[in-house]
C-alpha cells in the first residue's frame, strides 16, 4: 500500500521542534539568488520565501529570515511504512549546510575586493548580495551539466527531475509529489540506460549521460571523481574533458529524433565551459571561469579583451579564463557567478523564464532545436 505522504513544512512557525537554524545574513547567502540562478536544477520556491529540494539524499526546506538560515529535513519512506517527521541532527546536517553553500569563505571581503579591481561589477554588485557558489556533489554536478547544452533552465530541471524519478531512489512524498535521489553510476551506466533516457526526451544528450557513466563506472569510479577536488585545476579539467559527455566532438546536426546537437566540430571549446562549470561548482576549482558565447562578447565589448579570430576556440576560452583570473584574483569563477546572476535576472525581466543556464551556450547555439 502506497505510503502517506507528509505535509511540506514552509515555516518554523508550524512546527518548531523540525526546525534548525544557522547564523547567515543576506550578505553572506541570499537563497533567492544562489538557488534559481542555474547552478543546481534541484530546488523550487515550494511557497513565498521557501525552498524545497534534495541534497544528499535527503529532501530539505530552507528559509531565511533576518539574520538566520532556517531548514528543516524530511525522514525517509521505508519498506512499506510512511516517512517519519524526523528532527535534524544538529551537528550533522548544520555541517552539510556550511559545506554546500560554502559557509566558511566571507563574501563581502571578496565583494569589496572584486568592486576595488573591476567597475563593471561594482556597479552590480549593490543589487546582488549573497551570491556564493555551490559545492555539489561531482556526480550529480556533472551529470547535470551534460544537460545544459543548447538548453535553458527550466528544460534542464525538467529533465533532470525525469531522470532521478526514472533512476533515482524514492525518498518520500510531500503533499503527494515525489522526490528522489539522484541517480547512482551504476544506474546511468545500464545497458539500457541511452534507450531510456531519449525515451524521456533527452535526444543526443542521450548517449553522452550513459557514456559517461560508463567511463567513470569502468575507471575513475565516483570517488576517482570527488578525489579531484585535490588536483590541481588544469589536471581536474583535462580529466573531464576525456569524458564521453564533456570533451566529445560532435559534428554539428540533428540525431534521430530531430534534435540539434552541439555543434563543436574541430575543437572543444564549447565543451570547456561544460568541464569549467563542474570545476567550479563541484571540484573546488574557485578560479574556474566558465567562457561561453555571451562571457565572450562580454570580455571583449565591456572589458576590451583583444582576441584574434571571430569564433570562441580553446585558446580564446583559455586567454578569456586568464584576463578575468588576473583581474578578479583566485575566487574569479565566484565573481563571474555574480555577473551570470545579475545577467539571468535581466534576462528573466526581458523574455520570462527561458533563460541559457551556465553551460547552456556553446559556441554557435541553435537553442532547442526543433519541437
Amino acid at each position: 500500500r502506497p505510503s502517506a505522504p507528509m505535509t511540506l513544512r514552509d515555516s518554523p512557525a508550524a512546527g518548531p521542534s523540525l526546525w534548525r537554524c544557522l547564523p547567515c545574513p543576506p550578505a553572506e547567502l541570499r537563497l533567492d539568488l544562489v538557488l534559481s540562478s542555474g547552478q543546481t536544477f534541484r530546488w523550487w520556491e515550494s511557497s513565498p520565501g521557501a525552498w524545497t529540494g534534495v541534497l544528499g539524499g535527503r529532501v530539505w526546506t530552507l528559509r531565511q529570515d533576518r539574520d538566520r538560515l532556517w531548514y528543516t529535513v524530511y525522514g525517509e519512506e521505508g519498506e512499506g511504512r510512511p516517512a517519519e517527521a524526523a528532527q535534524p541532527d544538529g551537528a550533522e546536517t548544520d555541517q552539510i549546510l556550511r559545506d554546500y553553500f560554502q559557509l566558511d569563505v566571507g563574501l563581502p571581503a571578496l565583494y569589496r575586493a572584486w568592486g576595488a579591481a573591476d567597475p563593471l561589477f561594482r556597479k552590480v554588485a549593490d543589487d546582488f548580495p549573497g551570491v556564493r557558489v555551490l559545492r555539489q556533489d561531482p556526480v550529480e554536478c556533472l551529470f547535470s551539466f551534460i544537460c545544459t547544452s543548447n538548453n535553458h533552465i527550466s528544460r534542464i530541471t525538467a529533465m533532470i527531475e525525469r531522470l532521478c524519478q526514472a533512476f533515482g531512489r524514492r525518498l518520500c512524498h510531500l503533499d503527494a509529489r515525489p522526490f528522489h535521489a539522484f541517480p547512482s553510476l551504476s544506474a546511468l551506466a545500464g545497458t539500457d540506460a541511452e534507450a531510456q533516457l531519449r525515451a524521456l526526451g533527452f535526444g543526443y544528450r542521450a548517449k553522452f549521460v550513459s557514456g559517461s557513466a560508463q567511463a567513470i563506472a569502468e575507471g575513475l569510479g565516483a570517488e576517482g571523481l570527488r578525489r579531484l577536488r585535490a588536483a590541481p585545476y588544469a589536471e581536474a579539467r583535462r580529466v573531464l574533458c576525456a569524458l564521453p559527455g564533456v570533451g566529445a566532438k560532435v559534428s554539428a546536426g540533428t540525431g534521430w529524433d530531430g534534435e540539434w546537437g552541439p555543434e563543436v566540430g574541430a575543437d572543444s571549446a564549447a565543451w570547456w565551459q561544460v568541464a569549467d562549470c563542474v570545476c567550479l561548482m563541484a571540484l573546488d576549482k574557485a578560479e574556474a571561469v566558465p567562457v561561453d558565447t555571451h562571457v565572450w562578447r562580454i570580455a571583449r565589448q565591456h572589458y576590451g579583451v583583444a582576441l584574434g579570430g571571430r569564433s570562441l576556440t580553446p585558446r580564446a576560452h583559455q586567454e578569456i579564463g586568464d584576463f578575468f583570473r588576473g583581474l578578479w584574483g583566485p575566487h574569479a569563477g565566484w565573481a563571474q557567478a555574480v555577473l551570470f546572476c545579475a545577467d539571468l535576472r535581466k534576462g528573466q525581466e526581458l523574455a520570462g523564464s527561458q533563460d541559457q543556464a551556465w553551460g547552456g551556450r556553446g559556441r554557435d547555439s541553435r537553442g532547442d532545436g526543433p519541437p
